[in-house]
Parts: C-alpha cells; sequence; structure tokens
C-alpha cells in the first residue's frame, strides 16, 4: 500500500474518531493547539520583530491577533462581562485564576492594550511562542529561585512606572482545576503595592464541563469570564499585602464559584 493511499485513509478516519472517540479527541485537539500556536508564532515573530524592531509591548497586539480565532478550532466560546473595568487610567496589575494551558486564549480574548503577562522562564524555551512571548514583552521569573524572581520584580516595578505598562499575573503560581482557588502567592501584591496602582480581578469559569485531563475530555464548551472592579492600594505598605491577598482571594474564590454554575453561564453578553 502507497504512502499516498496510507495518508488519505489515515485522513478520513481523523472525522471518524473525532465523532466517536472521547480520548482521541482530547489527545488530538491538545496536540493541534500546540503545533497551530507554534505555526502562528512563526508567522507573528517576523511580523513583530519589522514592525517594532525588537522587543516590545506593543507587539502584544499582533500576537493577539494571531491568537484570537485559534478558538473557533477548539470549539471553545466566550461570554464576557466587566470589561469597563479595564477602563483605568496607567497601570494596573491584573490578577487571574490558572486552569489549563487555554488560559492563553481567554487573555487574548480580552487582553488591555499595553498589557503582558507574567510567566515562568521555561515558557522561553518553548520553540517559537516562546520567542514570540520574549518579542511581545512577556516578563519571564524563574519561581525556583526567589532572588532572581524578586529581582525581576523589582523591574517590572520601575517600568510599569516608566512606561505606564500593565501586567497580567496567575496569583495560583500553578495550574488548578481542583473546584476552587489554590492559595495565592504574594508576589503581586507587592509589586501592587510597591508601585501603588489598583488590582483588577479577573475569573474565567471551570473547564470541567467541556475539559478534563484526568477523564480526558475535551469537548466544546463556553467559558465565562468575569472581569471584577478594581482594588484599590493606594497607601498601603507591605504590612498590608496579606490583607489585600485574602481580600482578592476571597472575591476571586466566590467569583469563580458563581460563573461556575450551569447558571451562572447564561450571563453578560457573547464575546465571539
Amino acid at each position: 500500500m502507497s504512502f499516498v493511499m496510507l495518508l488519505l485513509i489515515m485522513l478520513l478516519l481523523i472525522p471518524v474518531l473525532l465523532l466517536t472517540s472521547r480520548v482521541f479527541t482530547y489527545y488530538f485537539k491538545n496536540i493541534f493547539y500546540v503545533a497551530y500556536m507554534m505555526v502562528m508564532a512563526s508567522i507573528a515573530l517576523p511580523i513583530c520583530i519589522l514592525r517594532c524592531r525588537g522587543r516590545d509591548i506593543e507587539n502584544m497586539r499582533i500576537v493577539r491577533a494571531f491568537c484570537w480565532h485559534v478558538k473557533y478550532f477548539l470549539g471553545v466560546r466566550y461570554k464576557v462581562s466587566g470589561l469597563e473595568h479595564f477602563q483605568t487610567e496607567g497601570p494596573y496589575v491584573i490578577l487571574c485564576n490558572h486552569q489549563s494551558t487555554l488560559d492563553i486564549l481567554g487573555m487574548m480574548e480580552i487582553l488591555p492594550d499595553r498589557c503582558t503577562p507574567i510567566a515562568r522562564k521555561e515558557v522561553v524555551y518553548v520553540g517559537t511562542v516562546g520567542l514570540t512571548s520574549w518579542i511581545g514583552g512577556v516578563v519571564f521569573i524563574n519561581r525556583k529561585k526567589t532572588s532572581d524572581a524578586k529581582s525581576v520584580m523589582a523591574d517590572v516595578a520601575q517600568t510599569m512606572q516608566k512606561d505606564q505598562i500593565r501586567v497580567w499575573v496567575f496569583p495560583e503560581g500553578t495550574r488548578n482545576q481542583k473546584g476552587d482557588l489554590l492559595p495565592f502567592k504574594k508576589g503581586a501584591f507587592h509589586l501592587a503595592v510597591q508601585v501603588q496602582v489598583p488590582i483588577i480581578p479577573v475569573v474565567f469559569s471551570s473547564y470541567k464541563n467541556f475539559y478534563s485531563p484526568e477523564e480526558k475530555q475535551f469537548k466544546s464548551g463556553t467559558v465565562t469570564i468575569k472581569v471584577l472592579p478594581k482594588v484599590e492600594t493606594k497607601n498601603m505598605t507591605s504590612d498590608d499585602v496579606s490583607a489585600l491577598s485574602e481580600t482578592c482571594y476571597q472575591l476571586m474564590n466566590s467569583a469563580f464559584a458563581e460563573i461556575s454554575q450551569p447558571a451562572g453561564q447564561t450571563n453578560g453578553p457573547s464575546s465571539n
């Protein structure tokens, strides 16, 4: 049997398996997602270089444009509310719960201008995605070395003040699909207090109704995104960080429980 014939048979089998096998669909969608993002990053990278001639947060607009449509291939839709809370002048810190790599699509769905995420250092080595992230101004920190992480965050604080940028942080520090939020790490709160900028919490509803690594499930589904009102840090000091962290945690955990309920997914305008 020729190679062409084998290829045709495989191509014909893929739709059948996508319709009949939950496990095949899970792995196929995840592999497609990673591969497609690599391809999109390969196209976006030279455009970013030509447009800004190097590392620049303005490149995140290009990155967002190349990521925005990927949701359609994966069958993921978003219902967004509270975007008016991003209409805040100057820098701020966005906090968001972290469930999986799909969070990237949700982030790109609503990412405000002049905003860049803070990511673990390992991401920079993920092929073209890592390179494009770097040239888009993504801040990389080494969570294994506290001294390095603190040094990077100090630099971020200066950049926020100087260049009026916003940062997107996942305060749980790791992916979590356990049904509620993990305790928050304090770095983002120290940053917000140091720069004296507001915190804007963002909550993604649970993915469990359509995406579950444990059950090898990746169906089509809808994610509710809720942007909460800003939490001010003006006149706060490092002594207030623990209380500030707890306040934000309670706000976000309550919102997560609310919008992760089936009834909660009917609220808010649809973002297509």
